[in-house]
């Protein structure tokens, strides 16, 4: 299967009007406005998931706040460092890098440009230079989890990760306790996929965990997981997806996702930049209180309603307690 190409051309062409250089049209000519860089991880545009997300969020700053901005894809410059370096030489005020696989490429660049600012998201560096975003992942994750109990009838549910970074292990950490607040006994099926752009092998786990009974799926590995949502919605059970509303994947089984709201990071960095803030140095962590994430629309379900009100009630929990 192929990534959808549909969304990615609106992308693409959404960004070709303004011009990939992001020559700013009409108002914002002349008043040098601010211009942001994005290094996209592996999956590239179209991945129906945290790539798109980080991108959505470029487009509104650019949109709503005048921001210009460009992109890379390591299909294109071959190595994360490459692209990276491309980006800062291009005179961006803010090169992101959209994942923690390239801390590494991104330190090298962040050390040869002591004066550049730099943002990592999903990683924390030491860097003075590096402003780290993270996220918490396993609170986000507890709601998916209780929704997954709140829905299974076999009283097995199924993970799938992209890899055995700390990230995913704060995804699976949630869902697992999330789902055990609701029912201590229920089985929690977890695969980690080693790969976030294998559709193919997200539909072989989802094909092994649904001839274990799971009834539930939940997917943190970016494409991989894209596979199992359509295995899913083939096999007739629930699915929840991750990082953006994935619904439109798989209609049928899509019960709602666990949306990581990369975008308003990045609409939030942006806006800083645009009225002259400072960018934070260190890190700056977003759970369910600071908007970092939450669940989309619980659909399909007959008790949707009912779901939505509990796991409502589960998320003021969470925030409550996560302030004290």
């Amino acid at each position: 299967m192929k990534k959808m190409v549909i969304f990615a051309a609106v992308l693409l062409i959404a960004l070709g009007a303004a011009g990939c250089a992001n020559s700013q049209s009409d108002e914002t000519a002349g008043r040098e406005a601010k211009k942001i860089g994005m290094m996209l991880t592996d999956n590239g545009l179209g991945d129906q998931s945290f790539n798109d997300s980080g991108f959505q969020g470029l487009m509104k700053a650019r949109d709503e706040l005048g921001i210009t901005f460009d992109y890379r894809e390591i299909k294109d410059t071959g190595t994360y460092e490459k692209g990276l370096t491309q980006l800062v030489k291009e005179g961006n005020d803010l090169v992101v890098a959209l994942g923690y696989s390239m801390q590494p490429d991104l330190e090298k660049v962040a050390k040869k440009y002591p004066n550049q600012q730099f943002v990592l998201i999903d990683s924390v560096s030491e860097l003075k230079n590096v402003t780290s975003v993270t996220f918490k992942e396993d609170e986000g994750s507890y709601l998916a989890g209780a929704l997954a109990a709140l829905t299974t009838k076999t009283g097995t549910i199924g993970f799938i990760g992209g890899s055995d970074a700390d990230v995913i292990k704060r995804f699976k950490k949630g869902y697992v306790e999330g789902a055990k607040s609701i029912k201590p006994n229920i089985r929690v099926l977890s695969e980690i996929s080693g790969s976030f752009d294998n559709d193919k092998l997200g539909q072989q786990i989802a094909k092994r965990m649904i001839h274990q009974k799971a009834d539930v799926l939940f997917t943190a590995a970016g494409f991989t997981g894209v596979g199992a949502l359509k295995e899913a919605e083939a096999e007739k059970i629930y699915a929840i997806g991750v990082d953006s509303d994935q619904y439109y994947t798989a209609e049928h089984a899509v019960i709602s996702s666990l949306v990581k709201n990369v975008d308003h990071v990045i609409y939030e960095l942006a806006k800083d930049l645009k009225n002259g803030k400072q960018i934070k140095n260190g890190q700056i962590v977003y759970g369910l209180k600071e908007n970092g994430m939450d669940l989309a629309q619980i659909r399909i379900v007959k008790n949707s309603d009912e779901l939505t009100k509990k796991i409502a009630d589960m998320k003021s929990k969470l925030i409550e307690k996560g302030g004290e």
